[in-house]
């Protein structure tokens, strides 16, 4: 197995458990995409390993909660890609309004 190939089953596994950290979430609804190779500026420098997260969710959640999906995504990332915690955003986006199998929710 490749070594980003590695890193992608890593990332896809502790996610998974991750977003059991959000009410009512579970893997098996999480869809991920994980997009590596793509150029990163952070504060005009690209010589450190740099992320961006979102986070969609159906619904929304507390911003205790997401405090705690933040602390976790940031150890995931450290561990994972080796990302330093100010080398990385995530964002956060609720709504009620998701299409699924030919319907809304």
């Amino acid at each position: 197995m490749s070594m980003l190939k590695e890193k992608e089953t890593q990332l896809k596994e502790r996610l998974g458990e991750a977003i059991s950290i959000i009410p009512g979430k579970s893997e098996s609804w999480l869809m991920l995409a994980i997009e590596g190779g793509i150029p990163m500026y952070f504060r005009g420098d690209d010589s450190q390993p740099t992320a961006f997260i979102e986070v969609k969710i159906y619904g929304n959640a507390s911003s205790d909660v997401y405090g705690k999906m933040t602390k976790e995504l940031t150890g995931i990332c450290g561990d994972v890609l080796g990302v330093a915690p100010d080398h990385m955003y995530i964002s956060y986006f609720g709504s009620d309004d998701w299409g699924w199998n030919g319907s809304n929710f």
